[in-house]
C-alpha cells in the first residue's frame, strides 16, 4: 500500500496553523505577566512624591504658595505616563486612593523633611525648606512658589 503523502497545501496549512498557536502563545504570556506595583516604577513614584511634598509645604508654610497649574499638569503626565506602560486608570485610581500607599507615602516625606532639617511641628522650618527648594529648581521647588 502506498501512503499518502501530504500535498503542499497540507503541509502550508500545518505551518500557518503552528505559526498561529505560537503566536497566541507568546501574546498570552506576555499578555499575563505582572507588572510592577506603580510604586516601584520610579518615573511615575518620583513624580508622584515630589507633588505630595510640595503640596505638604505649601499647606504648612504661609510664605509658599503651591504652582497648581504646573502641579496638575504633572499628576496628567504622570498619569499619562502609566497608562503608556499599560496601567489602566482604574488601577492608577486604585493606587493614588490606597490607604496603605498613603501611609507609606506620608512615612516617605517625612523620612525625607526631617532628613532635611524640618521640624514637623514647626512651620517655618517648612518654609525654609521649600524656599531653599525653589532657590534649587528642584523637582519639589518648581511647584512652589514664594508669595
Amino acid at each position: 500500500m502506498i501512503a499518502a503523502m501530504p500535498n503542499r497545501t497540507d503541509a502550508l496549512m500545518t505551518a500557518l496553523f503552528a505559526l498561529l498557536v505560537a503566536s497566541v502563545l507568546a501574546v498570552s504570556a506576555s499578555a499575563g505577566e505582572a507588572r510592577p506595583s506603580l510604586r516601584d516604577v520610579q518615573e511615575i513614584e518620583d513624580p508622584l512624591f515630589a507633588v505630595a511634598v510640595a503640596s505638604e509645604v505649601a499647606d504648612r508654610c504661609d510664605r509658599i504658595a503651591p504652582r497648581t497649574l504646573k502641579g496638575l499638569n504633572q499628576l496628567y503626565q504622570i498619569r499619562s505616563r502609566a497608562n503608556a506602560l499599560g496601567y489602566s486608570d482604574d488601577e492608577i485610581k486604585a493606587y493614588v486612593k490606597s490607604d496603605q500607599e498613603k501611609s507609606r507615602m506620608r512615612a516617605k516625606g517625612e523620612r525625607l523633611l526631617r532628613q532635611e532639617g524640618v521640624k514637623l511641628d514647626q512651620p517655618e522650618t517648612f518654609c525654609t525648606y521649600g524656599l531653599a527648594e525653589i532657590e534649587k529648581n528642584s523637582a519639589i521647588g518648581v511647584l512652589l512658589r514664594a508669595k
